[in-house]
């Protein structure tokens, strides 16, 4: 199959539109017509349905932009791996890691991150799933256990629970419970126990379910029972990396938590010379150094 104009037709459906691919190739409309026409002839299919306002992929067409697209990202992942240099850092890291940590901790610290690094590209991806990294679904992971992959490089970052939190203007307004039944004058706000989440703070919730509850609101994240809590609607089932950004959190009955949940990095074996993920790597370990630090300092003052 002619790589020449696969790439045509790549651009062309990704375009929608002949002119503007012809546009971003540096080529005249015509010649991506006849670009596209032959490789049509050579697959004995047709790949668009053209129309008056632009061009439609057909099933056909589909399927061989899904591999086009595939062959991209490899291409691109393969450009910017080989332009990786001792000095510097270049190209997409495709990033996965679950909502919660991805824009409650990790998101938060990136500007240290691209101040060293300004040419690295982050697609970070939050999602409960666990990405396949050895088909490359994703270059590095941030996870809630440890990854059972094969093939994969694994680093033990820090331990996580799953504890009780308010804001102080609704402790001002309505006090605090110190035992599991006094609870039952409060709202709790969690995640739903069904919810896809880690086993740990869905135990915790259903020990807390177990007790008459007044009220509740569940909602599938922790940014969402983060920013509920914020603004002063109840009791919430939070991780304690939080307290490192929000310190005006209130503990609430600091005896109940969950059991630690341990955080992993893991990358493919593939990647342990990549420049880009050995940045990241160490941009993730300083931070997990400085929460740790933070951490002990606090501790040392209650």
């Amino acid at each position: 199959m002619d790589w020449d104009k696969l790439r045509i037709f790549h651009a062309v459906a990704d375009a929608g539109s002949l002119t503007h691919a012809g546009d971003s190739l540096g080529l005249s409309q015509s010649a991506v017509s006849r670009q596209i026409r032959g490789l049509e002839e050579s697959l004995g299919t047709t790949l668009f349905h053209r129309h008056a306002r632009g061009l439609i992929l057909t099933e056909q067409g589909e399927l061989l932009f899904e591999a086009t697209r595939a062959m991209t990202t490899r291409l691109e992942t393969a450009a910017a791996r080989i332009r990786d240099s001792e000095e510097e850092v270049y190209g997409e890291l495709r990033v996965t890691t679950t909502t919660g940590f991805g824009t409650l901790w990790l998101a938060p610290r990136l500007p240290t991150l691209y101040a060293k690094y300004p040419d690295l590209k982050i697609d970070l991806m939050l999602e409960e799933r666990v990405l396949d990294l050895p088909m490359r679904e994703a270059d590095i992971a941030i996870r809630m256990k440890e990854p059972s992959q094969a093939d994969l490089i694994r680093k033990r970052l820090m331990g996580v629970r799953m504890r009780l939190y308010a804001s102080p203007e609704y402790a001002r307004q309505n006090g605090m419970p110190a035992t599991m039944d006094e609870m039952a004058q409060h709202r709790l706000v969690c995640q739903n126990a069904s919810a896809h989440q880690v086993s740990a703070g869905a135990a915790l919730i259903r020990e807390l379910m177990a007790h008459t509850v007044r009220t509740t609101f569940t909602i599938n994240n922790y940014f969402g029972v983060l920013q509920a809590v914020l603004n002063d609607l109840g009791i919430g089932v939070l991780p304690d990396y939080l307290t490192d950004d929000f310190p005006q959190l209130v503990r609430v009955m600091p005896d109940i938590e969950s059991a630690e949940v341990p955080v992993f990095l893991a990358y493919p074996e593939e990647l342990r010379h990549s420049k880009r993920v050995a940045a990241f790597r160490e941009f993730v370990l300083e931070g997990v150094i400085a929460y740790r630090r933070q951490r002990s300092e606090q501790g040392r003052s209650d």
